[in-house]
């Protein structure tokens, strides 16, 4: 037998699979951006509903397309974007990073994706502050009388006027209570979309696809719709009280208790699901959409 080893054949190598590279960060409040701008005729018609006290939405629509033309169904829109490319941008990007920090994956349970939404909502809560003050009251002022307009040219000159004229604090007008429904959007939302999604793929149901991403959606814009609920309750009768003591969130609860009971905190549920539904389904399809371009360009799909 020859004293030099016979050499066993070595296992063949198996070429490791690249590691994804992330998507960029600003695919979310892109895809926000996107969906706002096809729902911002009714997210429009929304503010000027509660500001000016017509009762019906077509009706609604009909007046400010008599008065403005087709055009003003999109008065405010740049600071819809704004708001988005700043509160959406960051919210989705907080998401991400949070879950990198947690390392959560598409099968960490979904008190693990819901903490990861807490700390996203926080932060874009306050970053997306000013967007969210331009906003309302871009949208908001035709609904007045003139003389009570701010009649800003675009969110900017909003943006600047308002620091130059009331102070940067202005800026952070209804902060709190912002950051607080920003968290539950957020820990509802993004969290219960990520948790539906891998859920269904475990299924022999559905793939990666359109399908999927619609189901998943769905399910989260009523998730989202359900927690928020009691927050946008309170909110609003808390705004609208008057008289001794109705400024007290507790005595807001007490007597909504007594008069309506438990469920007043779902009151109006539908109207605020039919609102936000289109919207989460709009925001998924399109960033689902917008990550199938990317991997596109990078050869990966």
């Amino acid at each position: 037998m020859s004293a030099q080893a016979v050499a066993s054949p070595s296992p063949p190598l198996v070429a490791s699979k690249p590691k994804k590279q992330p998507y960029p960060f600003y695919l979310g409040g892109l895809a926000a951006t996107i969906a706002a701008s096809i729902t911002h005729p009714l997210d429009l018609t929304k503010v000027r509903l509660q500001a000016s006290g017509d009762k019906r939405m077509i009706e609604s629509i009909k007046k400010t397309v008599r008065t403005a033309g087709v055009r003003g169904l999109f008065d405010g829109i740049t600071g819809t974007w704004m708001r988005q490319m700043s509160y959406s941008l960051c919210r989705f990007w907080a998401y991400d990073e949070s879950k990198k920090l947690l390392g959560a994956t598409p099968q960490s349970p979904a008190w693990v994706l819901a903490t990861a939404g807490v700390m996203a909502g926080s932060i874009a809560g306050v970053v997306g502050n000013p967007g969210e003050v331009v906003m309302v009251r871009l949208q908001g002022d035709f609904a007045k009388p003139p003389e009570k307009r701010f009649n800003y040219k675009h969110c900017f000159d909003a943006l600047f006027r308002m620091v130059r004229e009331e102070g940067p604090s202005s800026l952070v007008r209804g902060v709190g209570p912002n950051v607080f429904r920003s968290i539950l959007m957020n820990s509802s939302q993004l969290a219960s979309y990520d948790f539906f999604k891998a859920e269904l793929l475990k299924t022999k149901y559905f793939d990666d696809n359109i399908a999927c991403h619609f189901t998943a959606s769905f399910a989260a814009g009523t998730v989202a719709t359900t927690v928020c609920s009691p927050a946008d309750v309170l909110k609003s009768r808390i705004m609208n009280a008057s008289g001794p003591g109705s400024s007290s969130t507790i005595g807001v609860i007490r007597s909504s208790l007594a008069a309506d009971g438990p469920m007043f905190m779902f009151k109006g549920w539908l109207p605020a699901w039919s609102r936000l539904q289109p919207t989460t389904i709009l925001i998924f399809l399109t960033l689902e959409q917008l990550k199938n371009v990317v991997d596109w360009k990078r050869g990966s799909l």
